[in-house]
């Protein structure tokens, strides 16, 4: 997307208590990465986590397939800094996951049980999780725009959920913002096949969007992959309102400092 290179990219299985690590077989003696909230290094423009000079960027769409999947331990390999932006959603990578197969492995699941309320507010922004038996996500969007306006939706998370509902929304940006990152070196990648470009009263893509509302969707396919990079899989109802990757990872580090608010469970079938 932002750099404009092409990749390789191949996802393999990985043990019990591996977590999801991205491995850049592009340098010298193949380093890897940890995806978590201590490895994310920029938020600008995309999640990109990084260590000791070693980068992996915009891993969100895919990071959101593994949680939307329930996929705790995984091995991606890529011959580049980049993950691949494919179409600008997470569904080509969901639909080549459930292709390959998923395995149950033979460990209790740990996840984050909240207890108390934690939120994260400002400028109009707002991410606030409350407790809940499962995990809920909801996400309210405004723009002062007529093809946008104000969107909300909202899900229980579930494998058929995700993959019926979220998987497949695209990201997308506005036609001057696109023009301007160009101008200065970014998404040299970007196009019509691979995002939903906005004009100044109507989307530019010829076959139009997958949902009316395709855009607030692909804030929760965000959301998703950024707080997957919490380590573990939440039981509680996420509430965003105006967030971006940046926000995203605000709360995330407030999420830790409230260490009364949560423990850690393991649960067979929450």
């Amino acid at each position: 997307m932002h750099s404009g290179k092409r990749v390789q990219m191949a996802i393999k299985p990985a043990p019990v208590n591996y977590g999801i690590r991205f491995k850049r077989v592009d340098l010298p003696e193949s380093p890897s990465i940890c995806a978590h909230i201590n490895s994310v290094v920029d938020t600008s423009l995309a999640t990109v986590i990084g260590h000791e000079g070693l980068i992996v960027s915009t891993i969100e769409h895919l990071m959101a397939s593994f949680a939307g999947l329930a996929i705790d331990n995984a091995l991606v390999e890529v011959d580049a800094y980049e993950v691949p932006i494919m179409d600008g959603s997470a569904g080509p990578f969901t639909a080549s996951i459930l292709e390959a197969g998923i395995q149950e492995q033979d460990s209790p699941k740990c996840f984050f049980v909240v207890k108390k309320p934690i939120a994260l507010c400002e400028n109009g922004k707002s991410v606030v999780l409350h407790p809940d038996s499962e995990f809920r996500i909801s996400c309210r969007i405004h723009y002062d725009h007529p093809v946008v306006q104000s969107q909300f939706f909202s899900l229980a998370l579930t494998e058929k959920g995700f993959g019926e509902e979220i998987a497949e929304a695209r990201t997308y940006g506005f036609l001057q913002e696109i023009e301007y990152l160009q101008l200065y070196g970014f998404a040299k990648g970007a196009s019509l096949e691979n995002a939903v470009v906005i004009d100044a009263d109507r989307v530019l893509n010829t076959d139009g969007l997958r949902w009316k509302d395709e855009f607030v969707r692909h804030k929760i396919l965000d959301c998703l992959g950024d707080f997957s990079l919490l380590g573990m899989p939440i039981l509680g109802h996420l509430e965003i309102s105006k967030s971006g990757h940046a926000f995203n990872h605000a709360f995330l580090k407030t999420f830790f400092k409230r260490r009364d608010a949560w423990e850690t469970s393991f649960i067979a079938d929450p």
